[in-house]
């Protein structure tokens, strides 16, 4: 395994867990809402506040979360191709020095 197929891996794993924290913050954003919503029904504006601040912390966060997993899943792709690409040229390496046989073997005069 190439350095450039360990660094897709880790972006990949990197990605991944970005996007479980996103969920994880959007399931707590939830959790605050409710805990707002008991709040104002309980006539607690201030507790109400301290909640509404929580939810609005927890959006921001599993916003954020998103946007960098993004970034990184474009850059795992941009390794991706680097990785096929590599591939292909030693594949087309190998074609052209078969190739090259085949010419040598062959009497191009006739």
């Amino acid at each position: 395994m190439s350095g450039l197929e360990k660094s897709l891996f880790n972006l990949k794993f990197t990605a991944k867990q970005l996007n479980r924290q996103a969920v994880k913050a959007g399931r707590d954003e939830a959790v605050e809402k409710n805990k707002l919503k008991k709040a104002i029904q309980q006539n607690h504006p201030d507790i109400a506040k301290i909640y509404a601040q929580n939810a609005i912390r927890k959006q921001n966060e599993r916003l954020n979360l998103l946007r960098l997993g993004s970034r990184i899943d474009a850059v795992a792709s941009r390794v991706q191709t680097a990785v096929t690409m590599r591939q292909v040229t030693g594949s087309m390496a190998g074609v052209v020095k078969g190739m090259d046989g085949a010419m040598k073997a062959m009497d191009l005069e006739k």
